[in-house]
């Protein structure tokens, strides 16, 4: 059984994604795990009160966090475990993913704001940080099944089975045709992608598949425009790790659509970037 871990913060884009994760868990018989990490307020700190008074403040959130796991199970039908943590969110949530052995992770994403493109938020720096595939959905998206999946790819060398098999697996598992949507600046580099569609071809064999391949100097345009055209139910992307220089001037594409979706994401771990001039 799959076991997937849905972080809450008890805001309205946490919530939406627990009954989101809920529902495909009744689906696919998954087992959720519900993580919440509490750390008292400065002012509760500089306020200096007593064990007694921060143990209550702790019992309380964890009762809270309790009562919502009851909810869901009692609405939905579904296995779940109560996870409560204090420390680093990210520390913690890495020793929750580690103890669970867990294959997913799930995280809500609130309205796209300025800020937030500018300075990214939790769920947009898990994608960076996880070794887990993580699922951001976002406060609106309601869960209807999955038939439509649109894979996107930037750069097809970096491609590797490991993330193809993952994907290939969540085909299968909803019966979900998978559109491959390769957008390049260049219509030469599309032309080079040959090997990766081999690859593509070799780990997907089983599953229903097409691609798409266009010219457009606006990737990330062009990928919320094709959402849109092709109706898709979700949308998968692997962020590419960059070198230092590299890192200076480039903006994640995963993290932007990450802060702007309207459907759900899956982001695969991260792959090593290689320009081509590495690869020849």
């Amino acid at each position: 059984m799959k076991k997937v871990i849905v972080a809450t913060n008890f805001m309205p884009e946490s919530i939406n994604a627990l009954h989101y994760a809920a529902g495909l868990a009744q689906e696919q018989n998954y087992e959720l795990i519900l993580f919440y990490l509490y750390n008292p307020s400065i002012h509760a700190i500089n306020a200096r009160i007593s064990m007694s008074s921060m143990e209550r403040l702790f019992s309380h959130n964890e009762e809270k966090l309790i009562a919502l796991g009851k909810e869901i199970i009692e609405m939905y039908n579904v296995r779940l475990q109560t996870h409560f943590a204090t420390g680093d969110f990210f520390e913690e949530l890495e020793l929750c993913i580690n103890a669970f052995d867990a294959d997913l992770v799930v995280m809500g994403m609130a309205q796209k704001s300025i800020e937030q493109d500018i300075l990214g938020n939790t769920t947009t720096a898990a994608i960076k940080r996880l070794k887990v595939p993580l699922l951001a959905i976002p406060v609106t998206a309601k869960y209807q099944g999955i038939k439509n999946i649109l894979f996107t790819v930037d750069v097809f060398r970096c491609l590797h089975k490991r993330a193809l098999n993952r994907i290939r697996e969540v085909a299968k598992d909803f019966g979900a045709v998978v559109e491959v949507f390769h957008v390049k600046e260049e219509i030469r580099k599309i032309q080079e992608s040959r090997i990766g569609r081999e690859l593509i071809e070799e780990e997907m064999n089983d599953v229903s598949y097409f691609y798409k391949n266009i010219e457009s100097p606006e990737i990330v345009k062009a990928i919320r425009e094709e959402i849109r055209e092709s109706n898709s139910d979700l949308l998968i992307m692997i962020p590419l790790k960059y070198g230092f220089w590299d890192s200076l001037v480039h903006r994640s594409k995963t993290k932007i659509m990450a802060a702007g979706a309207k459907i759900p994401l899956l982001s695969l771990p991260a792959v090593r970037y290689m320009r081509e001039t590495q690869i020849a």
